[in-house]
């Protein structure tokens, strides 16, 4: 009975990857019914990447009845997968026992990015039903900083003696139940546990019993500090196309290892973290928050743009005169304006990322700068032409295409300036230029573009 079950059990996913319907409905009815051994039929198979995009498509009242009506057999790997307020709605909802049984049969690294967000009080209630070595483990490791290479870590790899052989290496991981699911290396360490160095496990399947581990041990080894931050730890990955990376304290003792999906974790979320950080978004912000919540995160940015926003009229009113005797001077404005803002939107954003991933530092800054102004000029003087014959079309002024050119050229070289150097000047003052630089810039190109261009006219029309 339980493989006909199955094989009437619909798909998960369409060909293009999205959860069919179908499946999900059949989830809500098995929950409605609170039906454990069909609820198990139909998710027992899941990976935890497809239990965790089951999760957003059930209704939020089911979410958490789902964990509870399968228990033990519920995968909590599968939390990490949704986003944090999703998963803090879930865990509010389970009693803390639940969610410590659950923590306890994950690898290290997901239990932490559980807990971590859980509200401390909450997180006590699930650490005091864990026994005291696990306990003591998870709380040591979250004492770290939120976003150090502890927190990423498993504590869950494979140690051996330097004086053992090969021989004895095998037999300790074929003898051994409790080992990693995957793994990519032996580590080598004292009786203390002092990091000696590490055996690529295809070296070690290719070396006769005899030979001693010490022989194979490549002690110069690629290490990550506890307390290192993950952006760090992923440019070490990536320097150096690193599989996995053994973690140690202050005092040189092996306490864990990061592997290549914790750092795909990490890129992930950073890059996140910084496209989030241009358009004025909070990095905690998901598409599961509520109306209030987002709208209160986003209204600080937006005010402070409007104050932005007003400095920038300031200059249409400072030249209000000129405008009222020539409407043409209104109508284009914004033009020069806009033209500017995208432009330094564009080099702001060439230059977050390339600081973000330490592309672009004081060695090359100088090139970089200069190349940014060339690239400046250049628009500068293609748009100078295009806007300047279009101008003088529609409202056929003697020397308007001029004055809106050459504004337009001053613009453009200003967009590249700001777009370059402000988020230089702010990362050395250790200011997330992300964060910060998208008001500044945009106003450094509205004010230079109204000023540039209501001056030069002024000039040379002889407003007053």
């Amino acid at each position: 009975m339980i493989e006909q079950a199955k094989m009437a059990t619909p798909p998960l996913r369409a060909d293009d990857g999205t959860i069919l319907p179908a499946f999900v409905a059949q989830v809500s009815g098995a929950i409605s019914a609170a039906d454990v051994p069909a609820l198990r039929d139909l998710v027992d198979d899941l990976h935890e990447s497809d239990l965790g995009a089951l999760l957003v498509a059930l209704e939020p009242e089911e979410r958490p009845q789902l964990v509870e009506l399968l228990g033990i057999d519920f995968d909590f790997t599968a939390l990490t997968e949704i986003d944090d307020a999703m998963r803090d709605e879930i865990l509010e909802e389970l009693h803390p026992h639940t969610v410590a049984e659950g923590v306890r049969d994950i690898e290290s690294d997901d239990a932490v990015a559980i807990l971590e967000d859980m509200p401390h009080e909450d997180r006590a209630e699930v650490l005091d039903q864990l026994p005291a070595d696990e306990r003591q483990a998870l709380t040591s490791r979250l004492d770290f900083p939120e976003d150090s290479a502890a927190r990423r870590m498993q504590t869950e790899f494979v140690a051996v003696p330097p004086d053992w052989n090969v021989g004895q290496a095998i037999d300790y991981m074929r003898e051994t139940s409790e080992l990693p699911d995957r793994f990519y290396e032996l580590y080598v360490s004292e009786p203390g546990g002092r990091f000696l160095g590490a055996v690529p496990l295809d070296r070690l399947s290719r070396s006769k019993r005899p030979v001693p581990i010490a022989d194979l041990m490549e002690a110069e080894r690629r290490i990550v500090r506890a307390d290192q931050d993950q952006e760090d730890v992923a440019r070490l990955f990536k320097r150096y196309d690193l599989v996995a990376a053994p973690v140690v304290d202050a005092n040189e003792r092996l306490v864990g290892v990061i592997t290549h999906d914790d750092i795909a974790d990490i890129i992930e979320e950073e890059a996140e973290e910084d496209i989030k950080a241009l358009g004025g978004v909070i990095r905690e912000e998901e598409l599961s928050d509520s109306v209030w919540s987002i709208a209160r995160g986003r209204f600080s940015w937006l005010l402070i743009n409007l104050g932005t926003a007003f400095l920038a009229s300031s200059v249409l009113g400072a030249f209000e005169g000129q405008l009222e005797k020539m409407v043409a001077l209104a109508v284009l404005a914004p033009i020069v304006a806009s033209q500017g803002g995208n432009a330094t939107t564009q080099t702001m954003t060439v230059a977050v990322r390339a600081l973000a991933t330490q592309a672009l530092s004081a060695s090359n800054a100088r090139r970089v700068i200069m190349r940014e102004l060339m690239v400046g000029l250049l628009n500068g003087v293609a748009f100078a032409v295009i806007t300047g014959v279009a101008a003088y079309a529609w409202f056929r002024v003697p020397g308007l295409g001029f004055v809106i050119g050459l504004a337009m050229i001053t613009n453009l070289v200003a967009a590249a300036a700001g777009g370059i150097l402000i988020p230089l000047a702010l990362n050395k003052f250790k200011f997330d230029p992300a964060v910060a630089s998208s008001p500044f810039v945009t106003t450094v190109t509205d004010v230079v573009g109204f000023f540039a261009f209501l001056t030069i006219a002024t000039f040379w029309f002889g407003l007053k």
